[in-house]
């Protein structure tokens, strides 16, 4: 198996992996995906806190799933990461990156020695002054990267590359031999909500928002005092439902619409941010995902506050697999960005 890598999705309640075969074509081979339960202390919101913890389940999932490849490619996400445009001199990439220390100080929420910085090119522009390159500076802050770092070694694992989630969401949603024109990836997740603006299967801009469908969960379980996991499931099955309708359920509904409403208008809010600063390059459609996008009644209620399409995508769609079980669209949307982060493992 020398020729797969493993993409490696530490969430707050499992980590999840997918093996990918001929990670660098357009036709990637899943090989095997598996997922393990972690303890509630151990991960905040993408961030490793108990180094010891996860590497022990990282060592569980690599001897339940059988994975065939120790070469690891992790994502990063959450409220320590950003992404932000920026412009700069024409210049190879590499000088580029070398020069960000200098360039970003004002624009990071930390200190440039305690942050890691990347810079995503995008296009070139012809100005007076001489050519310069736009692109995405990323950023994200050192101690949270070398945590999630230390416990994968830690399992015995080869960390070959560390990307950013929002990438790996596009990557594995919209191929860039594929996506024609520019449309908006949104992912609810738990803890955080990506929207990322793409334009034939590049990311143009990127925010990350710090607030996710778990929020719900909480607003449920605090509000109606009910037990985390009967609010999860009254969040799963009701959504924004509201055809038979039991009286019963009226308390629940209300607190529903209230926390989706401020997720989505958080969602909107941003997308008219990218309108105002980009009036010239209009998106198209809204490809929805992640574990919100499940809720019934979502994807419409973020139709009507946009004013447009929405579309809920089909992760995994396209990619040969020698898994043999089938899985519903929730259970794939589950393997979404650690498939994504295999399937970018070669850039």
């Amino acid at each position: 198996m020398s020729g797969t890598v493993v993409g490696v999705d530490i969430g707050s309640a499992s980590i999840r992996a997918v093996e990918v075969r001929d990670f660098d074509t357009a036709k990637p081979v899943l090989v095997r995906a598996h997922e393990v339960p972690v303890p509630d202390t151990s991960v905040r919101r993408g961030e490793v806190i108990e180094v010891a913890t996860v590497a022990t389940a990282l060592r569980r999932l690599w001897a339940t799933g059988r994975f065939g490849s120790k070469k690891v490619v992790l994502g990063i996400g959450g409220t320590r990461v950003f992404a932000r445009d920026l412009a700069v001199p024409r210049a190879p990439l590499e000088q580029i990156r070398e020069s960000l220390p200098f360039l970003v100080q004002d624009l990071l929420p930390v200190p440039v020695p305690e942050a890691v910085l990347d810079y995503y090119p995008v296009s070139e522009n012809g100005s007076e002054s001489g050519s310069e390159v736009s692109g995405l500076l990323v950023a994200a802050v050192k101690e949270a990267v070398n945590a999630n770092v230390s416990a994968v070694i830690n399992a015995g694992l080869d960390p070959v590359h560390v990307d950013l989630i929002p990438f790996a969401l596009v990557r594995a949603m919209t191929p860039r031999r594929t996506s024609k024109g520019r449309e908006v990836v949104v992912s609810l997740g738990a803890n955080t909500t990506n929207v990322v603006v793409v334009s034939d299967g590049v990311p143009h801009f990127v925010r990350i928002i710090p607030n996710g469908a778990d929020d719900i969960t909480r607003a449920l379980a605090t509000r109606l005092q009910w037990a985390p996991e009967r609010a999860e499931q009254t969040k799963r099955s009701l959504g924004m439902g509201t055809a038979m309708l039991r009286p019963e359920d009226r308390p629940a509904i209300e607190i529903i619409y209230e926390v989706v409403g401020e997720l989505l208008s958080s969602v909107r809010n941003t997308l008219s941010y990218y309108a105002n600063a980009k009036p010239n390059e209009p998106v198209g459609r809204i490809l929805l995902s992640g574990g919100g996008a499940q809720m019934t009644g979502v994807p419409n209620a973020l139709a009507d506050l946009t004013g447009l399409p929405v579309a809920v995508a089909e992760p995994l769609e396209q990619v040969a697999s020698k898994v043999r079980e089938r899985r519903t669209a929730a259970e794939s949307d589950r393997f979404v960005v650690a498939f994504g982060l295999a399937r970018g493992s070669h850039q």
